[in-house]
């Protein structure tokens, strides 16, 4: 049996579904090519300055929860400020040494840590901490986080 005709449900053009899916990367494509953070810092430009001191993540791995939280939060205060006309450039960090990044490194390359020279374990620990500063890059632009 089907409530279809028994529910009043207002009629409309728009689809049911929004794909956005398809649309998102649609989008932030659109507003890289257009260049739009960089024109809203252009425009910016001589107001009162404010800068956020963003506490870096470590780059040992994909973001979550706790760090997409932390990001988009500082975003949003950022991106508030600047449509206050403050004059508020981010330019995000990475914390790129460390035990995190080493333990990290010695799990995911199944490492000996004492087979290694301090120079070669570096290189290592350098190469892994690379790969996932762009990949946590593209991870925050997908969240819609803008920043130099």
């Amino acid at each position: 049996m089907s409530y279809d005709e028994t529910l009043f449900l207002p009629r409309t053009a728009f689809p049911m579904r929004a794909g956005l899916s398809k649309k998102e990367p649609e989008m932030l494509e659109q507003w890289e090519k257009d260049g739009v953070y960089a024109r809203v810092i252009k425009k910016r430009k001589g107001g009162d300055i404010f800068i956020l001191h963003d506490g870096p993540p470590y780059a040992n791995g994909n973001i979550h929860i706790g760090t997409a939280y932390n990001k988009v939060l500082k975003d949003f205060i950022v991106k508030y400020k600047s449509m206050m006309g403050y004059y508020s450039p981010y330019v995000p960090g990475w914390d790129t040494h460390g035990l995190p990044i080493e333990t990290e490194v010695i799990k995911a390359r199944g490492l000996k840590r004492d087979a290694l020279s301090p120079i070669e374990f570096r290189k290592k620990c350098k190469a892994f901490t690379t790969k996932y500063i762009k990949t946590m890059t593209r991870q925050f632009k997908r969240l819609g986080v803008w920043g130099d």
